[in-house]
């Protein structure tokens, strides 16, 4: 492996693609297929243009390649091929994370080796853009070989990988002190965040460590039993020995007594209240039934009218 084999991707993007034979020009570079699995870069993506953005890109496998400078150089034609891009990724903007979760940027960019085609690191930022200049983004690059699993537009790193990062760029809001790394945390941020344990790390649900420690050994604790309960029966008899202790009733217990009565005398008017009221109630009502004395009843006249013929007897 030499130092002219080492290239990075953005080298291959935008550069035109000529046949040796006629000096046709197939395409241009646009993007460049990686097969994660193998960390291997397979093929190049062409369009027709720089500006070209539809219609379908055309493919040839880097193995067809015999010579790279300004443009790119195939034998023919014959080096276009139809591949199956499913199988494969771009790699850029792909999500990097730690086992844990952390997440250490993005893929801007990424290094391989021309001659076989191994992808040796990776260039990430907090964006995935590499049309973004370097200048106003921090960037930082890591060994593939810290990669241990991949999934959709993710890469999962091993833990504590940013602690081998090497910074390439120092983005503008970091110069000016504003901007750190995710993975940067100051004292005030361990202060306050809250830092998990690894399943691996901790205590499992077990018995306390005095009650192991008390059945791995029963007779200390009998003899520790026993001088507790002779403690406790000569604290209980000084105490008797002792004149008993008067203590001042507290000021509490004073208002709640005094609360106390306040409220029965409350009770005891009303209740003498009540009783009033329902006798003059009682002597106020008369008994509409009651029998009264019928010697004194003196009836009204009445005035009947005497019945008249109705029909005068007829002259003899």
């Amino acid at each position: 492996m030499t130092i002219d084999n080492i290239r990075l991707r953005n080298e291959f993007v935008n550069t035109q693609v000529i046949t040796r034979e006629e000096g046709k020009k197939l395409g241009v570079v646009k993007e460049v297929l990686v097969d994660i699995d193998q960390r291997e870069v397979v093929a190049l993506g062409l369009r027709d243009s720089m500006f070209s953005l539809s219609g379908i890109p055309d493919h040839i496998y880097i193995t067809s390649i015999c010579q790279i400078g300004d443009v790119i150089l195939v034998d023919n034609e014959n080096a276009v091929e139809i591949i199956d891009t499913n199988l494969y990724s771009p790699l850029i903007n792909c999500e990097v994370i730690t086992e844990s979760g952390e997440s250490l940027g993005r893929v801007r960019d990424f290094q391989f080796d021309l001659a076989t085609g191994k992808v040796l690191s990776i260039i990430i930022a907090s964006l995935g853009y590499p049309q973004i200049p370097e200048q106003i983004l921090s960037t930082y690059e890591i060994s593939m070989d810290e990669v241990v699993s991949n999934g959709p537009n993710r890469l999962i790193v091993f833990e504590g990988a940013e602690e081998r990062l090497t910074q390439l760029t120092m983005g503008v809001l970091q110069r000016l002190g504003i901007g750190q790394p995710p993975w940067d945390k100051g004292e005030e941020d361990y202060l306050y965040s809250s830092s998990t344990t690894r399943p691996e790390n901790q205590l499992g649900s077990g018995m306390p460590i005095e009650n192991s420690f008390q059945a791995k050994n029963p007779s200390v604790n009998e003899q520790q039993s026993e001088s507790i309960l002779e403690e406790a029966m000569t604290f209980t008899s000084s105490e008797q020995d002792q004149e008993p202790i008067h203590f001042q009733e507290y000021e509490d217990d004073y208002e709640e007594a005094n609360w106390e009565e306040v409220q029965q005398e409350e009770i005891v008017s009303q209740a003498s209240d009540n009783k009033r009221q329902q006798n003059k109630f009682e002597e106020e009502q008369v008994d509409v039934w009651e029998d009264t004395d019928l010697d004194s009843y003196t009836p009204e006249p009445v005035n009947i009218p005497q019945k008249q013929a109705e029909y005068q007897e007829e002259e003899a």
